[in-house]
């Protein structure tokens, strides 16, 4: 499987730079061009890992990068590619998250190599939060790994979004999840009366379940309450 590096650059030759060294590695490229960008994209693609400029429009790279530590919307490598070149810059990005820190103008060796770097120490910790290798329930399986989802051996194509919803109901097959509940642990955030939010990812999940597999009902309403497997 090919890892999937998101490129958070404003400037396009950059940019363009960045991703053609990387899928010459090997790698899959996500292009940003703003702090939000980079943030729509990591919630709905969960990349491997993020290069990250900081003088980025909208959401600057500081503020992203304190937004995803802070809000712990990510357990992924950020490395900082940025002009800066001062030790205390380098040293208070590094304390508020960053796991490493490329000076521009930079060497294409570097770039991979550090990204390599970053990739196994994250490999390397990945054991620790021992995750079961498969999680199953009747003929749906979810490898957390991998992030694949079969059901009927068919792979299921899903968004981040889906994919959590799926994975916390197999965590616990009996258990009834509040619209607000799922909405706190999917999304990561205050409950502000979303229900058509957690209503319509529900509902794209069912319906792709069921084309693979539409002689039961994996998903199950409880009126009043919210959704549970059953």
């Amino acid at each position: 499987m090919r890892h999937k590096i998101l490129i958070a650059e404003d400037e396009a030759d950059i940019s363009r730079l960045l991703s053609e060294i990387l899928e010459a590695e090997g790698y899959e490229t996500l292009r940003a061009f703003s702090g939000t960008e980079a943030l729509s994209l990591i919630e709905r693609e969960e990349p491997d890992l993020l290069l990250l400029d900081l003088m980025l429009p909208g959401l600057s790279g500081e503020e992203l990068l304190e937004k995803l530590r802070e809000e712990k919307r990510c357990s992924f490598p950020i490395l900082i590619l940025s002009a800066k070149s001062a030790l205390d810059d380098k040293v208070a990005l590094l304390k508020n998250g960053a796991d490493d820190y490329i000076t521009k103008p930079f060497e294409p060796q570097e770039v991979t190599a550090r990204i390599l770097a970053a990739l196994r120490r994250a490999a390397s910790a990945g054991p620790s939060r021992q995750q079961p290798e498969m999680l199953v329930y009747r003929n749906l399986k979810l490898y957390p790994d991998s992030r694949r989802v079969l059901v009927n051996d068919r792979e299921l194509s899903l968004t981040a979004h889906e994919y959590k919803l799926l994975h916390l109901f197999l965590q616990s097959p009996e258990k009834v999840y509040s619209r607000e509940r799922l909405y706190e642990l999917v999304w990561e955030g205050g409950y502000y009366g979303e229900n058509n939010t957690v209503n319509v990812h529900v509902s794209n999940l069912r319906r792709k379940i069921r084309e693979a597999d539409a002689t039961q009902e994996y998903i199950q309403t409880v009126y009043g309450i919210g959704f549970r497997l059953g």
